[in-house]
């Protein structure tokens, strides 16, 4: 539903640029089609640079990035949100196909939770790379996409039974990315975690974010800080082995302390922003690195 909903979006907003420049630029038909094409890309640049702009007035002490790594933590962000929102979720069939269950081989299959107004899409670039490593990888999505934090946990309960059954192992390891990691939280306050091994966060607003309050639609209104829903959450901390992965220059999650989880380890990855972590080498790397220690760290 949600590539749909992207597709018909896009094509939308194209139109309205082309109509537009044909009617008062007086462009022709190829220069009306680049100009859209400018202008949805522009949209964009200017969406992130709004999300950065909220972070920073909204930020948490950190450690200052020069003008370089700076410029390079936007642009990556610009290329992610263009790569998620543009390129892949409204094509997400075309690029993920089906997960690629097999027997485990003594490792927990991983169980990849997506964020908020994502698709499974959102882990085009990391799902293969924990293959490579000799991960079993299995994604869901999280549909309708403005509902309750809470509708997300009886599909995440059946996706994990699905993915035990095909590959045989007892257990799975869930890794969320920003709501994702709450909805994985949520599955574990109501089921439990007897199928589950470890909790690995990426960039999850647990004490949630101050740009949810312009954000629309019930699981937006339950990522806003000091909202009854995150405060029951916060009352029962995951039992079970957590480890929380989070850019304290993140621009979705504001202010960034939101991003920790009292009670577990955490590891700091400086200079990225929220959604180009899914397409970061050093957030693979701290993911093969939290997945390799032993559980009773």
């Amino acid at each position: 539903m949600l590539a749909i909903v992207l597709r018909l979006f896009i094509l939308l907003e194209l139109a309205i640029y082309v109509a537009f420049s044909l009617r008062y630029l007086a462009l022709s038909v190829t220069g009306a089609v680049l100009f859209a094409l400018a202008c949805l890309l522009w949209l964009r640049l200017w969406l992130t640079a709004v999300t950065f702009a909220y972070a920073w007035f909204y930020r948490s002490p950190s450690a200052r990035l020069g003008w370089w790594p700076w410029i390079r933590m936007f642009l990556a962000e610009y290329a992610a949100i263009i790569a998620n929102f543009v390129l892949l979720s409204p094509f997400e069939r075309e690029w993920m196909g089906a997960d690629r269950l097999m027997p485990s081989q003594g490792r927990p299959p991983l169980l990849l939770i997506h964020g908020f107004w994502c698709s499974r899409a959102a882990w085009w670039w990391l799902r293969p790379r924990l293959e490579v490593d000799g991960w079993v990888v299995a994604t869901i999505n999280l549909e309708p996409v403005n509902t309750s934090i809470e509708n997300y946990v009886a599909p995440i309960s059946r996706r994990i039974d699905e993915v035990l059954a095909e590959t045989g192992a007892e257990q799975v390891i869930l890794v969320g990315h920003s709501m994702g990691g709450l909805a994985a939280r949520a599955y574990l306050r109501r089921f439990g975690v007897a199928k589950v091994a470890r909790l690995v966060t990426l960039g999850t607003p647990h004490a949630g974010s101050e740009l949810a309050r312009i954000g629309f639609g019930q699981n937006a209104r339950q990522m806003r800080p000091g909202n009854a829903w995150l405060k029951a959450l916060a009352r029962e901390v995951p039992r079970v082995d957590t480890l929380t992965i989070f850019s304290p220059h993140d621009n979705y999650v504001m202010p960034q302390s939101n991003l920790e989880l009292l009670g577990g380890p955490s590891q700091l990855i400086n200079g990225l922003g929220h959604l180009s972590m899914l397409y970061s080498p050093r957030v693979a790397e701290a993911l093969l690195d939290g997945f390799a220690r032993p559980l009773d760290q």
